[in-house]
């Protein structure tokens, strides 16, 4: 590590320290799932903890040779998400061999074992990143080709045949027998990407404004175009997809990383207006018309009333998954049952879609507060390093990102809550399946490497970069740079 000079902190040791504490409440809480299932705690309770401590580890190794100075909480807060969520899909595992009266799974059956290799591919790939990616500007390099990927992968499941792409209603997958990919995981990074990389070579124009209202300052309306496009692109995914939790997140991730652009907050206000607007009429034309939007028309109608008897024995969209969620979160109270000994499997895709609600049984209202916390932590940690990072394209790439996670971990417990209708996405680290954990992990690799170059002495901080000299980041209610003439 020779560029790091002397006298300044790495913080790899406080990160050490930190994702040392996480495993060690991960190999907790599979203990008590043993002890309540079994009366008993086996050496076997400590084999995942450890397997999964042993992965962590080698990541930690490489972000230490490869980001010294990358944010220290931002591995372990995601290492213990990602660690009570290997847990809690092999308490599943444990739980459903009981009532079958099968043998006991081993280490690497079952779901929890999937997750387990699918934790181990996902750390490779994170690692491969931040190898590979030494200075997060070179991604700039390919923004528009990762523009036309984005768009590929985010349409390619609605002109697949249904009986590959079609999940519980929503196409969003591709499946070949029984292995499945969701490539609208892959696609928010990549654009991400593209439209940071839009922004900042934009941004002059769509800051400028036409007529003050409510001393609010709007665009005008020639350079509306970028933002209805996407509009109309989220509109497709809604209809054609059949999600409304993906539009939301790919328009809302337009729109903000727009905002922390521009620094106008109109823009927030017309990207809401034009959002819950074409929700509006998508579901007017679900209820006249029928065709591509009675799918959105049934799940409005579900999240209206999910106890309407209508509802819950509706043949398609029925309220019987959100109802047992809601039984469940009811069930767990302040406390939950504890670990291994609630009632989880009665909760429709409690491996996938409706793990919080399940997890929310176990460890209660306090346990999910946690475990919402560690959330907010990581995307805080994510703005942390927008804000103090050096170049424009670095903040609107960390700090979209940074969004993203926070919106689908909104929109996921939106759905499960009853706040907005269910969608098709999944709890970010937590849930069964390898394209979200990968896409994720990609994503925190991305949030560690802007961070190291955020937290580096200005001086001896490595090898001098062309470019322009930067003068020290200005503040002004959004993240913006300033360059010298």
């Amino acid at each position: 590590m020779s560029r790091i000079p002397t006298g300044w902190k790495t913080r790899r040791n406080a990160e050490l320290g930190l994702l040392a504490f996480a495993m060690v409440i991960v190999a907790v809480f599979g203990a008590t799932v043993e002890a309540n299932q079994f009366g008993e705690i086996r050496m076997t309770a400590w084999i995942p903890a450890a397997l999964v401590g042993i992965l962590f580890l080698g990541l930690h190794v490489v972000v230490r040779y490869t980001a010294p100075f990358a944010d220290p909480v931002l591995l372990p807060a995601v290492a213990l998400i990602n660690g009570i969520g290997v847990a809690f899909l092999r308490r599943l595992d444990l739980a459903r061999a009981i009532a079958q009266k099968q043998p006991e799974p081993g280490i690497f059956a079952g779901t929890g074992g999937r997750q387990l290799a699918w934790t181990l591919a996902s750390l490779i790939l994170a690692a491969v990143l931040l190898l590979l990616i030494r200075d997060h500007k070179i991604v700039s390099r390919y923004a528009y080709t990762l523009g036309l990927v984005g768009i590929v992968l985010v349409m390619l499941p609605a002109v697949l045949p249904p009986s590959i792409s079609e999940v519980n209603g929503a196409r969003l997958w591709i499946r070949f027998g029984s292995f499945s990919i969701q490539p609208g995981e892959f696609a928010k990074l990549a654009l991400v990407s593209f439209f940071a990389y839009y922004l900042v070579r934009k941004r002059e124009v769509l800051s400028l404004a036409s007529r003050r209202f409510l001393g609010i300052d709007f665009p005008r309306g020639r350079d509306l175009g970028p933002v209805v496009t996407v509009w109309l692109l989220s509109l497709l995914v809604l209809v054609f997809e059949k999600d409304l939790g993906t539009a939301l997140l790919y328009f809302g991730l337009f729109v903000v990383t727009l905002y922390v652009a521009t620094e106008r907050a109109s823009w927030l206000i017309i990207g809401l207006l034009l959002f819950f607007g074409g929700v509006y009429v998508a579901y007017l034309l679900g209820a006249s018309v029928g065709g591509p939007f009675a799918n959105f028309y049934d799940r409005a109608e579900v999240w209206l009333d999910p106890f309407a008897l209508e509802n819950y024995e509706r043949e398609s969209g029925s309220s019987y998954q959100l109802v047992q969620g809601l039984l469940g979160l009811g069930t767990g109270g302040l406390f939950g049952a504890g670990p291994g000994a609630g009632s989880p499997g009665k909760v429709p895709e409690v491996r996938t879609d409706f793990i919080f609600a399940g997890l929310g049984e176990e460890i209660g209202l306090f346990g999910l507060a946690a475990l919402l916390v560690l959330y907010l932590l990581i995307v805080e940690r994510g703005l942390r390093a927008a804000l103090a990072v050096r170049d424009s394209f670095g903040k609107l790439v960390a700090g979209g990102l940074a969004f993203t996670l926070g919106l689908q971990v909104f929109v996921i417990l939106g759905g499960i809550t009853g706040l907005i209708p269910l969608t098709g996405q999944t709890t970010p680290f937590l849930s069964a399946g390898g394209s979200s954990l990968m896409a994720n992990w990609l994503l925190i690799a991305m949030l560690l490497r802007i961070s190291d170059a955020a937290r580096q002495p200005v001086t001896g901080a490595g090898p001098e970069r062309p470019g322009p000299k930067k003068a020290p980041t200005q503040l002004h209610g959004a993240m913006t740079e300033v360059i010298k003439p």
